[in-house]
């Protein structure tokens, strides 16, 4: 009997009209920064409702292309919840500004408004005044955006939605319309991933979303080494312009560092050809959901799984189990090790991030019993478009050889 493929926790998917886009782009005039990113950008947020879309190399640097479009710096605070990856309080630090870091729901890891008004409270306390906020909408799962933005706008924070898990979710905004996340609805910005494991992929790359022109523009300018060409724009007038007034035609200005943090046509021929497949593989991740929904109810309460959100239909990026690791018979390291033997891949998303050595040293010690609850009970299980009916069982079956022994 042959043996059945090791499943990892995520994986892309990509096929031969994904292939075949990347080829042309090849052949092609623009290996980098050419009419594809364009497309692409145009694409992207039309998909998702936003007036403006902002290409770049990375989720990483989409979240730091938002700190340096709101100006943040040293010594104003940027809130972020705790329960995410690194790059989304790191994004501070790249400009110097300093991270209070926010409790989160410990069955969802999500940030909510009381968890919010927490940190608001804490930050006030130490004498610090935040600037800017993060929402992170993890596994594909939406914050309550609508509490959030009530606090936040009597706080005068703008939001940076971190969205790198969520590209497809929608939500009930306020009034039952219909939102989209990326759309601007609450958020002044939304950050997206392309990394192979997130709903899309084009290698490696992020996407940035907003309704605001001067954000977007300021995104474009600092993705590229903050290299000017608009002539409006220009202070040197006598090296920008001819003397009978035209305009120099090699001439740029930099007024401002920027950074390297393009995405190159190649990669954006990529993004639209995957992006055109955006509801096939968000509606097979909500499938096989359901399926793990099911197929987990028996395990109950030693594994359970995260609870709905209200008003949201998520584009799960990560199946998230809650897993009472006190009363297994096996630790975390025990278990991942006993379904990888079964060729079952997982993962932890994610370690609290005021847990890290950086931030404890920075910071000092906090105590954030959500998120640190939310860590020490969850496992990331297999997810991706390409997985069968089967495969789902095949995981919960193993999952299920370890739980009966305790």
């Amino acid at each position: 009997m042959a043996t059945p493929p090791f499943l990892p926790y995520g994986r892309q998917v990509i096929e031969d009209d994904d292939i075949a886009a990347v080829t042309a782009a090849l052949r092609a005039d623009y290996l980098t920064t050419g009419p594809t990113v364009e497309a692409f950008e145009r694409a992207f947020a039309e998909r998702v409702g936003a007036a403006h879309a902002v290409a770049c190399n990375s989720g990483t640097a989409a979240l730091h292309l938002c700190t340096i479009a709101l100006g943040l710096g040293p010594g104003d605070w940027l809130i972020v919840p705790s329960m995410t990856f690194l790059a989304t309080a790191n994004a501070a630090r790249y400009v110097g500004a300093e991270v209070q870091f926010a409790d989160v729901d410990p069955d969802t890891g999500l940030l909510t408004a009381a968890t919010l008004d927490e940190a608001l409270t804490q930050a006030r306390r130490a004498g610090r005044t935040a600037k800017a906020m993060s929402v992170v909408h993890l596994a594909g799962r939406t914050a309550p955006l609508g509490a959030i933005s009530d606090i936040a706008k009597a706080n005068n924070l703008p939001i940076v939605e971190d969205a790198c898990h969520a590209l497809g979710t929608t939500y009930d905004a306020a009034g039952g319309r219909a939102a989209r996340v990326g759309d601007g609805r609450y958020g002044a910005l939304a950050t997206f991933s392309f990394h192979p494991v997130k709903t899309i992929a084009v290698g490696e790359g992020g996407m940035v979303t907003t309704n605001d022109a001067t954000l977007a523009d300021a995104m474009r300018t600092g993705r590229s080494h903050g290299m000017i060409r608009d002539p409006s724009r220009m202070q040197d007038r006598d090296a920008a312009f001819d003397t009978d007034g035209t305009p120099q035609p090699w001439y740029y200005e930099m007024q401002e560092p920027g950074l390297n943090y393009r995405l190159p046509d190649v990669l954006c021929a990529l993004g639209i050809s995957q992006l055109a497949k955006l509801d096939r593989f968000v509606t097979r991740r909500r499938q096989l959901a359901k399926l793990y929904d099911e197929a987990l109810k028996p395990l109950a309460p030693l594994v359970r799984t995260v609870p709905p959100v209200a008003d949201c239909d998520p584009a799960l990026h990560l199946y998230a189990a809650l897993i009472d690791f006190d009363r297994l018979k096996v630790n975390r390291r025990q278990l991942m090790a006993s379904l990888r033997e079964r060729g079952i891949g997982t993962q932890v998303h994610y370690i609290p991030v005021h847990r890290q050595p950086y931030y404890r040293g920075r910071y000092g010690d906090q105590a954030l019993p959500g998120a640190d609850a939310y860590y020490s009970r969850e496992l990331s299980l297999p997810l991706f478009p390409a997985m069968t009916d089967g495969d789902v069982g095949r995981v919960v079956e193993a999952l299920s050889e370890v739980v009966k022994r305790s």
